[in-house]
């Protein structure tokens, strides 16, 4: 299980020290799989440290650049966490039934006909995962069109057929905040345009990603389709806020590291997309927390991020 903390680090890092260090924790902590928490979360921040640093040193592409890039992928994976148990059950031809994601009508495939029924020939949660695999490998010019066909199928939802209305008229992503469906343009047109501007960038400017990065997304896919977990499910959405906190708390780690501004880019992109759906749809809000509580959730961590960026810029003048 100690190999899994090497993950935390670069490739670089773990071809050098990954030995030696695995070599450590085995003679730290003799005949345990695991180090004890305290341990391990030093050890990821210190991977986190790593990475981030590797990253700032590769000057192969600006720094608002990899931003964009990083935003891209963060509002694909916003755009897709609705229909993970729709994209899986389509994938595997399976007929939901009532386990449909929260929608009024289930079997809406063409192998799953049934009475009072509608089908369509994709679901729509396809399209940000095209986004996602593309913004993944570097292929902007892949993510552009489907990027674009989001936009399409928000903005016509009730006059075509191709995507039918599922998933964008049904409930969507809201963590802390209201809905966020199809329908609110604002989430679909930010990627898109977040797209645009690296598709038009040289190809060999983006930062292409291994394939292991989707892994996470098929266990995520397996957890909602497999097992059922419907996007609204308290435990779907307990489980995202940790992995929220998880994604802040790296951020930090990374800024305060490197005094970089980088990561601050997909923040503020996901807090602003985030407050302007509660903004929008107020009498849609949620109330997992009062309005105020929500607002400074989402804003709050913006300038602790440009804080700590100034900071670590300012101690690294005098050395």
């Amino acid at each position: 299980m100690n190999r899994l903390l090497l993950a935390a680090y670069p490739e670089s890092y773990r071809s050098r020290q990954g030995k030696e260090l695995l070599a450590c924790l085995s003679e730290a902590y003799p005949g345990r799989s695991w180090p004890p928490p305290r341990e391990v979360v030093a050890l990821a921040r210190a991977g986190v440290q790593a990475r981030a640093r590797a990253v700032v040193d590769d000057t192969a592409r600006p720094w608002w650049l990899d931003g964009i890039h990083l935003t891209a992928l963060v509002l694909a994976a916003l755009a897709l966490v609705p229909y993970l148990q729709d994209v899986w059950h389509w994938a595997l031809h399976i007929d939901p039934g009532r386990n449909a994601i929260a929608f009024h009508f289930s079997g809406w495939y063409p192998w799953a006909q049934g009475p009072d029924t509608r089908t369509r020939l994709l679901p729509y949660g396809l399209l940000p995962l095209v986004c996602l695999i593309a913004l993944l490998r570097g292929r902007a010019w892949i993510a552009l069109p489907a990027a674009a066909v989001m936009i399409y199928a928000g903005a016509t939802f009730n006059s075509t057929t191709f995507f039918s209305d599922e998933g964008k008229s049904g409930l969507g992503y809201y963590g802390l905040g209201a809905p966020i469906t199809a329908r609110d343009l604002v989430l679909s047109g930010a990627l898109c345009t977040a797209c645009a501007v690296l598709a038009a960038c040289r190809p060999g400017r983006l930062r292409r990603r291994s394939y292991r990065w989707l892994v996470p997304v098929v266990l995520a896919l397996f957890v909602a389709g497999g097992l059922h977990i419907i996007s609204v499910s308290p435990a779907f959405q307990r489980g995202l806020f940790a992995l929220e906190v998880a994604a802040l708390l790296a951020a930090w780690v990374a800024t305060a590291a490197t005094g970089d501004y980088r990561w601050l880019i997909p923040v503020a992109a996901v807090a602003f997309i985030r407050t302007q759906a509660i903004v929008a749809q107020p009498q849609e809000f949620m109330q997992s927390l009062p309005d105020l509580v929500v607002l400074l959730l989402l804003v709050a961590p913006l300038p602790v991020l440009a804080i700590t960026a100034q900071r670590r810029q300012n101690r690294a003048l005098p050395e």
